[in-house]
């Protein structure tokens, strides 16, 4: 039996173990993070070498959720786990964040984090822990890693911080973050909020990052109870030449100066430092063996050195703006005439064509993972096609950061979503990007918002999205905080910082960092610098629409709910759902039904009123309950000797007697009506005992002139035919003689 070691810490009144040596000792690094019912297995192995000429971290994570840590079977035709969900995806890319910065610059073999969750407490959420666990598994490992790192999740419960709050306390929350970062410095922020300050947010984080100071502490606290770090492998994953670096610096590094200075495009400035690359070559003497792959890395490490050191010494931008400047915005609304709402939103050279489907209930988009099941009724997403970058690559479909963008749009933009009744639609948004030079997921939420409104969604305000970045010189000391950062910028700077908000407040955000070192003031300049940026942005949307329209375009569906009593469901969808398809048939309606708090839940669906009228109709009918007095047009079902039965309402009968179809005496049904008329008829009479509903037409009719009410029965004169009263007996053939007595035996 192997011998495990574990260490257990306490945080924010919340127990948290974590165990090494047990289980995955094969892998470079496996532990198990225990909190509550909840656990996670997190292991890391890392390739011993390099691939050839590769310059960048092949770092994968996955985060995968067993069904049965939480006692169910997947759900699917092949009943296992399938490819990841959209939310593993989602918890994936947040470990990746908070782990990639922290390994050495010059490390690049292929490295894996596996973070499994093999048992789950429903009430705790496991994406709070992820990032523990994986530190954990590289911090007892050899493999080189600047860490520990941590994560927690906190939020603002009642007015109060709370760290790792349980699932069933974050419906009172007003703030949901989760927060990276190692002893000394934040990392990775994701989270979302409802409308809160700067000085909220900066708050959130700081105290978030006391609580991750508890776990790195307790991270190395393992490490000592294990004996000791481990020592690094020894790696060595780049070729060098010295002589071609500061030969490559001194021929290029004024020219890509000058270039980043020249306030190019795009296209022109990326064509310039092609074009010195070029010239380089060109400048080596005949039959030169040049090392491309050094070459290219040498002019990249001259660009990054460049145009960082021309933004913080010149105070200016790639494109010429101001560090705080918003590039030129232009919008319009309703560009689509076939989709229920449409937007273009154009900042500088990124690009949104973004479109609104309204839908019913029965699009709800069900969720079926461990921690993450039921229905979603508002959908985003984000399509980045190759095309947008003026890139030729093969469409497979949304890959992880599709899935990354499009979920930070959809939490900025569901908090000013109204719910049912004011908005009864399942709410779907697609962002296309058809030009994108940075930012574009920002621009996602700005066409969005746009989009929204121009579909006639009552929202409750405009959101927009801004993306901050920041050049740090660690030797000078010297920063710069850039609004609205160009593709560029964010590939050459320290941060990638987005901000979504109302005019009110903050409603999402999503920070990276790339350095050690990011102080409080930096965070603190780039919030207050990305609201002076994004109430601009708001602005000039503004400026194209302002409210949401006062009613849906034409071609959207219209919705009606109604609330019917909980007995009157299986009437309404019939034997085998017989009527609601009937009526959907004949009216061209949508219709479903759902129970909520033992109410059924009605919701008709329809983009042509008349439709809509005649599918409610039929539904009032069925739910209604007859009324004696209450005229009906009714329908033949049947006819039988006696009179006809008559269904006055869906699935309701009622006997039409013969002597209640006219005035005058009918002695047969032959010919009187047949099967499937029409006739308007009145309720009389509802059997207490047996809900039998009697009918009659005659009462409508005019009464003939001169018409005599039969007697009753029992004013009736005798009977005047010649046989005197009945007394038992044949009075005019004296009594009846006595009957012979039966043979015996015949029964």
């Amino acid at each position: 039996m192997s011998v495990a070691t574990t260490k257990t810490f306490e945080l924010d009144g919340k127990t948290i173990s974590v165990e090494t040596g047990r289980l995955a000792r094969q892998a470079d690094g496996a532990v198990v993070v225990k909190m509550g019912d909840t656990m996670i297995l997190a292991t890391v192995v890392s390739a011993k070498e390099a691939k050839e000429d590769v310059d960048f971290m092949p770092l994968t994570v996955d985060y995968q959720e067993k069904f049965a840590a939480v006692g169910r079977i997947p759900g699917s035709f092949h009943k296992r786990e399938a490819k990841l969900s959209d939310y593993e995806v989602l918890v994936s890319r947040i470990v990746d964040r908070a782990l990639r910065p922290l390994f050495p610059d010059n490390f690049h073999a292929d490295t894996q984090v596996a973070l499994t969750l093999i048992s789950a407490d429903k009430n705790i959420m496991p994406d709070a822990l992820v990032g523990f666990a994986a530190s954990c598994a590289l911090i007892v490992s050899d493999i080189p890693f600047n860490g520990p790192v941590s994560e927690v999740r906190i939020a603002r419960i009642d007015g109060k911080f709370v760290i790792n709050p349980y699932k069933d306390e974050l419906a009172r929350a007003d703030m949901d973050l989760i927060v990276a970062g190692t002893e000394h410095d934040l990392n990775m922020v994701e989270g979302e909020c409802a409308e809160v300050t700067e000085a909220d947010m900066l708050e959130a984080m700081k105290v978030a990052h006391n609580a991750i100071k508890i776990q790195i502490k307790a991270q190395w606290e393992l490490v000592e109870m294990m004996g000791g770090k481990k020592p690094t492998r020894e790696y060595n994953h780049e070729r060098s030449n010295p002589e071609m670096a500061a030969e490559i610096s001194a021929f290029a590094y004024d020219k890509i100066y000058a270039i980043a200075k020249s306030k190019a495009g795009k296209g022109e400035r990326s064509a310039g430092f092609k074009a010195i690359r070029e010239e380089y070559k060109a400048s080596l003497p005949e039959g030169t063996v040049t090392d491309k792959f050094l070459m290219n890395k040498y002019f990249h490490d001259v660009e990054y050195d460049a145009v960082r050191a021309m933004i913080i010494n010149d105070r200016t931008r790639l494109d010429g703006r101001n560090l705080d400047e918003v590039r030129p915005i232009w919008s319009e609304v309703g560009y689509l005439p076939g989709a229920h709402g449409s937007a273009i939103f154009t900042r500088g050279e990124t690009q949104s064509l973004t479109t609104v489907t309204l839908g019913t209930s029965d699009d709800e988009q069900m969720l079926d993972s461990p921690m993450n099941d039921g229905y979603a009724k508002f959908l985003l997403h984000y399509n980045f096609p190759a095309f947008s970058t003026g890139e030729v690559k093969p469409n497979r479909g949304p890959g992880r950061r599709e899935i990354g963008h499009g979920n930070l749009a959809l939490r900025g933009l569901k908090r000013v979503l109204p719910g049912a009744p004011v908005n009864p639609y399942t709410v779907r948004i697609v962002s296309d990007i058809l030009e994108s030079n940075g930012s574009s997921s920002m621009a996602t939420v700005c066409a969005g918002s746009l989009a929204l409104m121009d579909a006639g969604i009552k929202v409750t305000g405009a959101v927009s999205g801004i993306a901050m970045g920041l050049i740090h010189d660690e030797k000078t000391d010297k920063f710069a905080i850039l609004s609205d950062i160009l593709g560029d910028e964010d590939h050459l700077g320290d941060m990638d910082f987005k901000v979504v908000g109302t005019s009110k407040g903050i409603v999402a955000c999503q920070m990276d960092i790339k350095i050690n070192g990011l102080k409080w003031e930096m965070v603190e300049e780039a919030l207050n610098q990305a609201k002076a940026g994004r109430l601009h942005i708001m602005d000039e949307m503004n400026k194209t629409i302002a409210e949401p329209n006062a009613d849906y375009k034409p071609n959207a569906p219209r919705i009606v709910t109604l609330h019917i009593d909980k007995e009157f469901i299986g009437a309404v969808i019939g034997p085998g759902g017989k009527i609601i398809q009937g009526m959907q048939r004949d009216t061209g309606a949508t219709i479903s039904i759902s129970e909520e708090n033992n109410m059924g839940i009605v919701e008709v669906a329809s983009n042509n009123q008349e439709s809509l009228e005649r599918a409610l109709a039929m539904i009032r009918a069925i739910v209604s309950v007859p009324e004696v007095g209450t005229e009906y047009v009714g329908k033949v079902k049947s006819i039988v000797d006696f009179g006809a039965f008559v269904e006055i309402m869906p699935g309701k009968d009622g006997l039409l007697h013969i002597s209640e179809i006219g005035w005058s005496r009918l002695a047969t049904m032959d010919g009187v009506m047949k099967v499937g008329d029409e006739i308007k008829v009145k309720l009389i009479e509802v059997d207490q005992k047996t809900g039998k509903l009697k009918l009659s037409r005659k009462v409508l009719l005019p009464k003939p002139e001169g018409y005599v009410e039969p007697a009753p029965r029992e004013n009736r004169p005798p009977r005047d035919d010649n046989r005197g009263p009945r007394d038992g007996r044949r009075d005019d053939r004296g009594p009846r003689p006595p009957r012979e007595p039966r043979p015996e035996g015949n029964n």
